[in-house]
């Protein structure tokens, strides 16, 4: 039996190419689509809507399973309360930090193993210097 393996998936190049490669090498993989702004702001379009359906098509045309796991209460609470938190303060934040901390790789990974990934990957970029492996027990 193959490993399960859910790749979040913005829409993007390097998460379709991830989650390509992942099927090449004979994982199940599930494609999932973060949902963690669907808010117009004034003057700017929010575009989740064009993203989820990208991620969507690159789905079908893998082949693969897709999910959309809604993290916009917690996207709120751990990255745009921390934003303005933190410019009140006179700081400068860094919101895609904790995005990545508290969504991309907490949140998601929690999210995918209760729904029963082995892993989770997405098209990010990183620089290995130990690498710890979580699995659902």
């Amino acid at each position: 039996m193959s490993k399960k393996v859910f790749v979040g998936m913005s829409g993007g190049v390097d998460s379709s190419v991830a989650a390509a490669l992942l099927v090449e090498q004979g994982y199940d993989v599930t494609g999932v689509y973060m949902k963690n702004w669907s808010e117009d702001l004034p003057g700017m379009h929010c575009p989740w809507a064009e993203d989820v359906a990208d991620a969507k098509r690159v789905a079908v045309g893998l082949g693969i399973d897709f999910r959309v796991f809604d993290f916009q209460k917690e996207y709120k609470q751990n990255v745009v309360d921390y934003m303005i938190r933190e410019y009140q303060a006179g700081r400068t934040p860094n919101p895609d930090i904790m995005c990545n901390q508290e969504v991309k790789f907490k949140i998601f990974l929690e999210a995918s193993l209760a729904a029963g990934a082995d892993y989770i990957a997405t098209g990010h970029y990183a620089g290995v210097d130990r690498l710890v492996f979580a699995t659902r027990s």
